[in-house]
């Protein structure tokens, strides 16, 4: 299950999970085009993550600190743009 207003997450393993409250087509592939660009990141080894820890290109973010999703995260950076 997705937290309250995350509207997608991609999975470790590839897989994207997408929130049940989008009724736009348009909007879930937005978002799953978003999330794609995640997962690209985690195959070429720049993202990665654990329960308490985003880690980008070898920098540890503490979940606890940040706002996840929050476009000026390097990581949203790139998703942002490439979506």
């Amino acid at each position: 299950d997705l937290e309250d207003g995350v509207l997608g997450k991609a999975d470790r393993n590839g897989s994207i999970l997408i929130s049940k409250d989008i009724k736009d087509p348009k909007q879930v592939e937005d978002v799953v085009k978003h999330e794609k660009v995640h997962i690209d990141q985690m195959k070429r080894g720049d993202l990665d993550y654990d329960n308490n820890n985003v880690y980008w290109r070898g920098k540890r973010y503490s979940r606890k600190t940040m706002q996840e999703g929050a476009k000026n995260l390097p990581w949203e950076k790139e998703a942002y743009q490439k979506s």
